[in-house]
């Protein structure tokens, strides 16, 4: 069984990895992805797996903001239509149902946005907005920071890093403040 003390430096060395992905961030693509956000009137969001549930914590907080946020998968997520925003996430770039529906959302007239550690993968080329997040992700090509992690451990908790530190930027932006975000908080627990 592994001693305490080596799950404390595999803490610290998951800490370095991340530490090691903002200086690769392109700003331009951030606020790019920040402006798709605060444009669209409705927002729906994707992603598979451990992503998606990254995802998923992205859009309770964008609803918290008080933007009208879908699930693709909910029952209740209504059509997408001319200037609604879908939100992609997939590391490889190239998740099979993740770009069908990137497809039908195209189709139907959505905007598209996709955060990708493979900015060549085949969602990213459907995409008007390609957020690059360099993190060593399953099944991904591009030059991203390496992991000694399993998988797709350091895109996934970089995605989660990364989406809350974007719903700070755009919080301060809209403006809204922790009260108005919390008043929207689920009440019903």
């Amino acid at each position: 069984m592994p001693s305490p003390g080596e799950v404390a430096r595999g803490f610290a060395a998951a800490v370095a990895e991340l530490a090691r992905i903002p200086e690769r961030l392109d700003e331009g693509q951030v606020a790019v992805f920040m402006q798709a956000i605060l444009r669209a009137p409705r927002i729906f969001c994707i992603g598979a797996g451990r992503e998606g549930l990254a995802t998923r914590a992205f859009a309770m907080r964008l609803m918290h903001l008080g933007k009208e946020v879908h699930w693709i998968w909910d029952d209740t997520t209504p059509a997408i239509g001319p200037g609604d925003l879908l939100i992609a996430t997939s590391g490889s770039g190239e998740i099979g149902h993740v770009d069908q529906v990137i497809d039908r959302a195209k189709e139907a007239g959505g905007d598209i946005a996709v955060v990708t550690a493979d900015p060549a993968g085949r969602s990213a080329e459907k995409a008007q907005v390609v957020l690059w997040l360099p993190a060593a992700a399953y099944k991904a090509k591009a030059d991203v920071v390496a992991s000694a992690q399993p998988m797709g451990n350091l895109f996934e908790q970089a995605l989660l890093i990364l989406f809350d530190q974007i719903v700070v930027a755009l919080a301060a932006a809209l403006p809204a403040t922790p009260e108005a975000m919390a008043a929207r908080h689920r009440n019903v627990e």
